[in-house]
């Protein structure tokens, strides 16, 4: 603990949108907002290796751009100058895009992916492409948790969530199809957005599953909110699926009526501290007047938890045969470049039947459909984000039990900083309902003002 409260002392994520009003003054530009950036990856990089690559003269050549937009007083959107990651597994025409597999090393696919070319229009500032574990899965490549470097700072977004945290960008971009947005947020201390799926357009990245999102990890729910709106006003969403509608700006705090608790097959395995958090929490907005809907007192919750027991097992063998290709491909290039969990999963998929994963398919249909009647007697749903504190040892990312809920569920979801565990950071959980992104963001923020942080 004394470690983490040292660490904690020498950084902190750094909001963009506050700053930006210092932009519209004169009293700040983007490029001056940059270079603090960029002293905070010379401070901190070293230590925790949230980057792969970076591009640090094309980063200052935009943010002089965008301070010169700021200064006309023409800006191009809420976050023109804003500094962003962007993980390794998205494509960037000007850097490579190596997927944390040695297949891929210094890989251009010469293209922006559909975000990162919607975050360039909107003004964002690339500053580098962040680490990610192989092909956005299970092995992990390196970063540490800036709070303690003997720890994870999770997965599959590590690179972005330790950038965040440092204050080495304000957003990152990050992807989920597990718990890769929202579980390396809550270990690191910053604000995961996973939105629903198939609302943010993902051509370019290699992240493919069909429960596979791209969503930012931010310092704030408002600069995340805003980043991803920026994105999706741009190129829209998946194709077939609606985009990520909702206002431009940061949807107010609304207080919310009641609220469903969910303990998700996570409970067993959460830590004491971990429990007594969100119990902290939970007391807090009851005595703000919201109701707590539990699976003790309300049949529908104990309808929905029971049916989540499964989420894990469902994800992962959907996950495995969607993963057939390209792994086979891979194997077929070099199995050697593959680490030992991307060949047993190849394994498992290929002596999958064809008829599981459509049984599959219908059961996460049916399980989606229970959960869309919690709409009826509460705003959101509530929960942790990780068991507890991100555990010692860089050989896996921790696990992401109380995450997958969500993927499966292909709901909105974010993990706010506010809860601890061994001193170190925890995400509270908030749970949305399919394209009702805007809505989850607003009752979000109004947990988040009632809970508060420790």
């Amino acid at each position: 603990m004394a470690l983490a409260e040292a660490a904690a002392k020498t950084f902190a994520p750094r909001p963009f949108l506050a700053a930006s009003k210092q932009f519209a003054a004169g009293a700040e530009t983007p490029r001056a907002y940059l270079e603090r950036c960029l002293a905070a990856i010379d401070e901190h990089e070293p230590a925790v290796g949230a980057f792969v690559t970076t591009d640090i003269a094309g980063a200052r050549k935009s943010a002089d751009a965008a301070s010169e937009r700021w200064r006309a007083g023409k800006p191009r959107s809420a976050i023109d100058g804003m500094p962003v990651g962007i993980k390794d597994i998205i494509e960037t025409h000007d850097m490579p895009t190596q997927m944390g597999s040695p297949l891929f090393e210094g890989w251009r696919g010469e293209r922006d992916a559909a975000a990162v070319y919607a975050l360039r229009a909107a003004g964002a500032v690339i500053v580098g492409k962040t680490v990610t574990t192989e092909f956005a899965a299970t092995h992990p490549r390196g970063t540490r948790n800036p709070h303690d470097p003997r720890r994870t700072p999770g997965g599959s977004s590590s690179g972005s969530a330790a950038a965040v945290a440092t204050g080495m960008v304000s957003a990152a971009l990050g992807t989920q199809v597990v718990g890769s947005i929202l579980r390396p947020s809550s270990f690191c201390g910053a604000v995961g957005f996973k939105p629903t799926v198939g609302a943010i357009n993902r051509g370019g990245s290699h992240d493919f599953l069909s429960q596979s999102c791209t969503g930012p990890i931010a310092a704030t729910l408002e600069d995340a909110w805003v980043a991803a709106r920026e994105i999706a006003r741009r190129v829209g969403g998946d194709p077939g699926f609606p985009r990520l509608a909702g206002p431009m700006t940061p949807p107010p705090a609304k207080k919310p009526r009641a609220l469903a608790l969910l303990e998700t097959p996570g409970w067993p395995v959460a830590t004491d501290g971990a429990r007594k958090e969100l119990e902290r929490a939970v007391a807090r907005l009851r005595a703000a007047g919201i109701a707590i809907l539990t699976r003790r007192d309300t049949p529908l919750v104990e309808k929905i938890e029971r049916a989540l027991t499964e989420a894990m097992p469902i994800t992962r063998a959907i996950n495995e045969w969607e993963f057939v290709w390209p792994l086979n491909d891979y194997h077929r290039r070099d199995a050697s470049a593959l680490s030992e969990s991307m060949r047993e999963r190849l394994k498992t998929a290929e002596a999958m039947d064809e008829g599981k994963y459509e049984e599959l398919i219908a059961e996460r249909a049916r399980i989606r459909a229970l959960h869309a009647e919690l709409a009826a007697v509460a705003d959101a749903a509530v929960t942790l984000s990780a068991p507890g504190a991100a555990p010692v040892g860089l050989g896996w990312t921790g696990d992401p039990i109380f995450v997958v809920s969500g993927s499966l569920l292909g709901v909105p979801a974010v993990s706010l900083p506010l809860l601890e565990d061994e001193g170190l950071p925890l995400g509270l959980q908030v749970l949305g309902f399919a394209q009702r992104d805007a809505e989850l963001v607003a009752t979000a923020a109004a947990i988040r003002d009632t809970v508060g942080s420790k």
